[in-house]
């Protein structure tokens, strides 16, 4: 069997790191894991970890989870992979259609891809070239909101303001422009975070009624803005901008890449703007675009998909090549990570899933209270479902270097953005393991503010 001291060096030597300044493993050591076991990640010398980020927003229902591996293992005895271009099969079929009905059929059109990125670039794709077939090819430019972060390919850049990763390949994005993010720590004395978002609803008017004839579509993440800081808004301002995007007929993306799949409290974030998709009434609200992945696959298998309106379908059926969207990826609707997204979607369905959330919520919520709520360091303690963070006043330099090495030693893993220190655990934890995941959160600020 390798040793853990091998597998680092080999690592070390072989494989270069995502979001990683490689020369910080000389004195921030590699965490070789040997397994998974429901929420905990186990590393080479058996230390348990409690995965507080769901190893990048992605698990869902704990790793190893016996359901969705037999579902991949059933796959595996029929069918591995085939092309979707001129084919299909079942679990694609299955996912598309299962997908669209949770949006009460209102986005009955899926795209496939393999990573949160790609989807972004699928959609601004297929909102110009829509445009075009409609002919307004001028229609070229995006929004996005200050802050935002919706991928790190070349297109995605285009509409991610998270400076660290586009000003270091500026020289390759076709930059969009951003209009004021209704962040609700924006608000002063005399604002609630309702007003703060109309305020910057009214700025996002003025800029579509001065542009919107050169504008494709405002891209926006639903309630959070993750990479921003775990930023958390008020649904009022995705309202407004739906009607105002109506109203200068430009393209609407929900970004529901980190915050779908339950995190928000409900499957779609978008369902706490427009209402649930089994409700008569819902729907006139719906985004034009739906981009999802991470936790879409349980967490076991790169898959993306963007979901999207007959409308805009429409606009693509035609005789000519040319109107076709012309995208492709070589995995695209891979089976195996299809039918590993059926079984996550049947774990929410048989198990209540967002029922249980609340209570899960409510624990989160509860113990941050109780351990930060009162801390001198602490400001901004705030929740979205199954999302929760805090900022770090004064924090010193290096502080999440320091804070998520803190974490390690204490049985957590937790990997701050910045100054901010969010919870993003799987849907599997229970009340004691919230506790441990607090309680280490806990001492390791202590740790890194020392």
């Amino acid at each position: 069997m390798t040793s853990a001291d091998d597998l680092l060096a080999r690592s070390l030597a072989a494989v270069w790191h995502p979001c990683t300044q490689m020369k910080q493993h000389e004195i921030l050591p590699l965490v070789p894991i040997v397994r998974g076991e429901g929420p905990w990640l186990i590393d080479a010398e058996g230390r348990r970890l409690l995965d507080g980020i769901s190893s990048w927003w992605v698990n869902l229902f704990g790793h190893c989870n016996p359901r969705i591996n037999a579902a991949i293992k059933a796959q595996l005895d029929t069918l591995e992979h085939a092309m979707l271009a001129g084919f299909t099969h079942e679990p694609v079929v299955a996912l598309s259609e299962r997908l669209s009905a949770l949006t009460g059929h209102r986005l009955g059109h899926a795209f496939y891809a393999s990573d949160g990125a790609s989807a972004t670039e699928i959609a601004l794709k297929m909102s110009v070239h829509c445009w075009r077939n409609r002919g307004e090819p001028g229609k070229t430019r995006f929004l996005s909101l200050a802050g935002s972060y919706h991928g790190e390919t070349v297109g995605a850049l285009a509409v991610t303001d998270v400076a660290i990763f586009r000003d270091a390949y500026a020289p390759l994005v076709r930059s969009g422009t951003t209009v004021p993010t209704p962040d609700a720590r924006l608000a002063s004395a005399d604002e609630t975070p309702v007003d703060l978002a109309r305020r910057a609803a009214a700025a996002l008017e003025a800029e579509l009624e001065a542009r919107h004839h050169e504008i494709a579509a405002l891209i926006v993440e639903p309630l959070v803005q993750g990479a921003a800081g775990m930023v958390m808004y008020d649904a009022e301002y995705l309202r407004l901008a739906r009607a105002l995007c109506d109203r200068y007929r430009v393209h609407l993306i929900a970004d529901e890449i980190a915050v779908g799949c339950g995190r928000t409290g409900s499957f779609f974030a978008w369902e706490q703007v427009a209402g649930r998709a089994d409700q008569p009434d819902a729907g006139t609200g719906w985004p034009d675009f739906v981009c999802l992945s991470k936790g879409i696959s349980g967490g076991y298998l790169p898959l993306s998909l963007v979901l999207t309106t007959d409308d805009v379908y429409r606009a693509f059926y035609d005789d000519s090549a040319s109107r076709a969207f012309l995208h492709s990826h070589s995995y695209t609707g891979n089976p195996l990570a299809c039918r590993a997204a059926l079984a996550t979607l049947d774990i929410f369905t048989e198990d209540g899933v967002l029922e249980a959330n609340r209570t899960r919520a409510r624990w989160l919520g509860d113990a941050l209270q109780a351990r930060f709520g009162d801390h001198p360091a602490v400001r901004h303690l705030r929740q979205t479902g199954m999302i929760a963070a805090f900022d770090v006043a004064d924090a010193p330099a290096g502080f999440a270097r320091r804070f998520f090495a803190a974490g390690l030693d204490l049985g957590v893993l937790l990997r701050p953005i910045g100054d901010t220190v969010y919870f993003m655990p799987p849907y599997v934890v229970g009340e004691t393991e919230i506790a441990h995941l607090v309680d280490g959160a806990a001492a390791a600020l202590d740790a890194a503010l020392a």
